[in-house]
């Protein structure tokens, strides 16, 4: 499993913080436990796992002064995280 940052930000829309990842290197059955179990947004789209996750904004993971000066390394713990929980999650049954 593979999981890449792809967007992230302010939605002017909903006024909401979110992150979007894309999701490669998992079978057809596994996307489908998943999108069953994750919290927030899923897309399917060409063999690929969209997730996009909402946040509040003192939550939001790119919104420090830190985050700032070195978005990769925020966006590589982020990235660590989304496999971690996904992992969790699929370890449920």
């Amino acid at each position: 499993m593979e999981v890449k940052i792809v967007d992230y930000g302010a939605s002017t829309s909903s006024k909401r913080y979110y992150v979007t990842c894309r999701v490669t290197g998992i079978d057809l059955e596994t996307q489908k436990k998943l999108e069953k179990r994750v919290e927030g947004k899923v897309t399917l789209k060409n063999g690929d796992m969209y997730i996009t996750t909402y946040f509040e904004e003192e939550y939001f993971p790119f919104k420090s002064q830190e985050a700032q000066y070195k978005p990769e390394d925020f966006v590589a713990r982020e990235e660590i995280e989304m496999i971690v929980y996904l992992t969790s999650l699929l370890e449920e049954d």
